[in-house]
């Protein structure tokens, strides 16, 4: 929806553009300018889902900082059984925007969660936004939908509060994801603060015994526990990715971040499957006026990029 955000979390990759905390710390670095208008993101989503796209997420950046946010949430054709729309969100604008997100038909909101203190949400997302002001964006979204979900990396500045934060989230039956940091270009200057994810995998198992792997098709591998009846994942780097053709002879491939699942439409007119490699994206925004060669050319871009050949 949009590059920018209103805080700067420095571990934010922005799916290769430039991420807030470099633009924060050096205004020359600007993300690509927005092309799109809510017009033309509801005709790219009409036409992925007629081709056969069944899972549209909102991303940012901060997607209700967009300035069109509004008008593509509200004016989305109501999903089908087997098709879903979700916001990914950091919570702290949700309270402001509940009015017209309850006109919505979104079926969920995804909420990230890498902190449980004023502390920790200064030290990792470099604001002055209260942990209360995230928690309240919690509250509203349960207000408005059913299903609200949690993420939370897992990262130094955290360490002590993953188990608050999961304790937050069984209280309030609410899926949380756990996922351990994959070093990229975007944040190499932070590696040292990536934690992995035995400590939490050995604080489930105290939990429960609802254990099982799930790896072909969801990009990376997780874990997946149940407690209580609330699914808890955790993205587990020694669990492997799910590659395709292009895969094969990738030069990034040792930094893949989460394997091939999802295509990736950005703000600017640009479609690409993957994360790390600006180089195969793209450009279609000449062709968002003709629905029918869009959905021809993102197709058989997905194709060469599945067979290798791009």
């Amino acid at each position: 929806m949009t590059p920018r955000c209103n805080i700067a979390c420095f571990f934010c990759h922005n799916e290769d553009d430039i991420p807030p905390p470099l633009t924060r710390a050096d205004r020359s670095r600007q993300p690509r300018a927005r092309v799109y208008q809510a017009g033309d993101f509801l005709t790219v989503i009409a036409s992925m889902m007629a081709a056969g796209l069944k899972r549209v997420y909102f991303t940012g950046g901060e997607p209700l900082n967009s300035p069109v946010a509004r008008d593509v949430l509200t004016a989305l054709p109501p999903s089908g059984l087997d098709s879903s729309y979700t916001l990914i969100t950091n919570g702290t604008q949700v309270r402001t925007h509940q009015e017209w997100l309850t006109q919505t038909p979104l079926d969920k909101i995804k909420v990230s969660l890498h902190y449980f203190s004023d502390e920790s949400l200064r030290a990792i997302a470099g604001t002055h936004i209260g942990i209360g002001t995230v928690l309240d964006g919690i509250a509203a979204s349960q207000e408005m939908f059913e299903r609200v979900e949690l993420n939370c990396l897992l990262l130094k500045q955290n360490t002590h509060e993953v188990q608050s934060i999961l304790e937050f989230a069984l209280n309030r039956r609410m899926p949380v994801q756990f996922i351990e940091l994959v070093p990229t270009d975007f944040n190499d200057g932070r590696a040292d603060t990536a934690v992995s994810a035995e400590g939490i995998i050995g604080h489930l198992r105290t939990l429960t015994q609802d254990e099982h792997i799930e790896v072909t098709g969801v990009g990376q591998g997780r874990r997946i526990f149940r407690v209580d009846g609330v699914e808890i994942d955790v993205i587990h780097r020694d669990l492997g990715r799910h590659h395709v053709g292009q895969c094969g002879t990738c030069p990034v491939r040792a930094k893949c971040v989460e394997g091939f699942w999802a295509l990736r439409v950005d703000h600017a007119g640009g479609i690409q499957p993957c994360l790390l490699r600006g180089d195969l994206r793209l450009d279609v925004k000449d062709l968002v006026k003709e629905s029918g060669r869009l959905a021809s050319a993102v197709a058989g871009h997905i194709s060469q990029f599945t067979e290798g050949t791009l």
